[in-house]
């Protein structure tokens, strides 16, 4: 359970600093994706998630 909160405090502080850093950038990234359709977002989270959990299984195994 430590390793979880770690790694979401992690992934909460890459996202606030990338948003401390570029506002602008991430303000048009947010209507590009409000643009996209459902299905699109889905894929693309469903492939996030994957590709996150082979990365946590390579390392930790």
């Amino acid at each position: 359970m430590t390793d979880f909160m770690t790694a979401l405090a992690l992934a909460i502080a890459i996202e606030g600093a990338i948003y401390a850093l570029f506002p602008d950038a991430m303000k048009r990234m947010m209507l590009k994706v409000l643009a996209q359709p459902q299905g699109i977002l889905r894929t693309a989270g469903l492939t996030a998630a994957i590709i996150g959990v082979g990365i946590v299984w390579l390392i930790r195994g």
